[in-house]
């Protein structure tokens, strides 16, 4: 890769890793439903004017709109706002490869080799290790949830990979509008209006600003570049620096937040990010994606770090 197509991935990785302090800021002033069904609806207006048609089938749309869109981020922000810190968030959501990997092998009959099982028993050993460490500020709710939100990214990886999107961006848009509506409902259904209300009479600029970093930085430009890398270059090459969201989640949070960076944390960062990177390594004789092929399961993988 050219050093400006690698700065811009690292970038990237930036962005997606300080998304968990920006909805640590969203989350302090809105409820957690309101809070994601805004950030899609911004992400999906006024883009989705501009960018096309999915092109894939509606029921792909669908499908990771509600899958991604609605129960993952419905989990991943309820989680956070049940106080699990948004530095262990991103790297907890990093066991979405684990899941990943189990429903390709129940759903898809894949196979795989066994240095992809070793890398994902390595990070499930650094998801276990943060697990042993949970407590009164680490609480077993906030990290079952996001837990489960990974388990539905995986999921939706699935689902990413049979819809193949030729354009992760203009997809993502589409995801967006497609999870608006049922995360707007499901809102009103459970947090209901007398919280609602207050939350958007209250919103500052500090709230506004998360709003506008999600939505606009995080999800519209980073995957912007993302897209432009991956048909650059091709998946596989573009794909491991994702592994790189949990250092920028970790230290933002550290210096933006003020949340402790312990050992054990930092050796299961380690493991967690060595883990993955180790089950996703191409083999010497595996040929190399050609510029401009798509590989839909690296290429989304990372949707919804950001």
């Amino acid at each position: 890769m050219r050093p400006r197509d690698i700065l811009l991935a690292v970038a990237v990785a930036a962005a997606w890793g300080f998304n968990f302090v920006a909805i640590e800021a969203g989350l302090d002033r809105m409820p957690p439903l309101l809070f994601c069904a805004l950030r899609f609806g911004l992400a999906a207006v006024p883009a989705l004017f501009f960018v096309g048609r999915p092109q894939v089938a509606w029921r792909w749309v669908i499908a990771v709109g509600l899958i991604l869109g609605v129960v993952k981020f419905s989990l991943l922000f309820a989680g956070m706002a049940a106080g699990l810190p948004a530095g262990l968030s991103s790297l907890v959501l990093q066991s979405q490869a684990i899941f990943t990997t189990v429903f390709a092998v129940a759903l898809l009959r894949e196979r795989p080799a066994l240095r992809q099982w070793a890398g994902l028993g390595v990070a499930l050993l650094g998801v276990a290790l943060v697990a042993g460490r949970l407590g009164t500020d680490r609480p077993v709710e906030g990290f079952l949830l996001v837990l489960a939100a990974a388990v539905a990214w995986g999921l939706s990886n699935i689902v990413m990979r049979k819809a193949a999107p030729p354009s992760v961006l203009r997809f993502m848009v589409w995801v967006s509008a497609v999870a608006t509506l049922p995360l707007l409902g499901l809102s009103l259904l459970f947090e209901g209006p007398d919280r609602i209300a207050p939350a958007l009479r209250a919103l500052d600029l500090t709230g506004l600003g998360a709003l506008a970093y999600i939505a606009g930085i995080s999800t519209l430009a980073g995957f912007a570049g993302w897209g432009a890398l991956i048909s650059r270059y091709g998946a596989a090459t573009v794909a491991p620096f994702s592994m790189l969201v949990p250092f920028f989640g970790m230290s933002s949070a550290a210096l933006w937040l003020g949340e402790p960076l312990h050992a054990t944390d930092l050796v299961a960062g380690v493991l967690v990010v060595g883990g993955v990177l180790l089950g996703a390594a191409r083999r010497s004789h595996q040929p190399v994606p050609r510029p401009g092929a798509v590989g839909p399961p690296a290429a989304c993988q990372v949707a919804s770090t950001a």
